[in-house]
């Protein structure tokens, strides 16, 4: 657990290095489920599973992500 901690962070770091050619569709998918991640993970480290917690945040993370997008832009 101690090494995936440290990992976490240089992934975070590679992951954000690629969003310079992003649209603002892809980039707000992308931070919603960064954000629906930690909270997933979160949440399920409370309930017993971090892993299915992080996984579940995740979609709805990007799900939630999206219909920011199409809010937003009216696309």
């Amino acid at each position: 657990m101690k090494s995936l901690v440290k990992i976490i962070p240089v992934l975070a770091l590679l992951a954000g290095a690629g969003c310079d050619n992003m649209n603002h569709t892809d980039q707000n998918v992308l931070g919603g489920a960064a954000l629906g991640t930690l909270g997933g993970a979160a949440i399920g480290a409370a309930a017993g599973n971090a892993g299915a917690g992080a996984l579940i945040g995740a979609g709805v993370g990007a799900v939630g992500g999206y219909v920011y997008d199409r809010d937003k832009y009216g696309n």
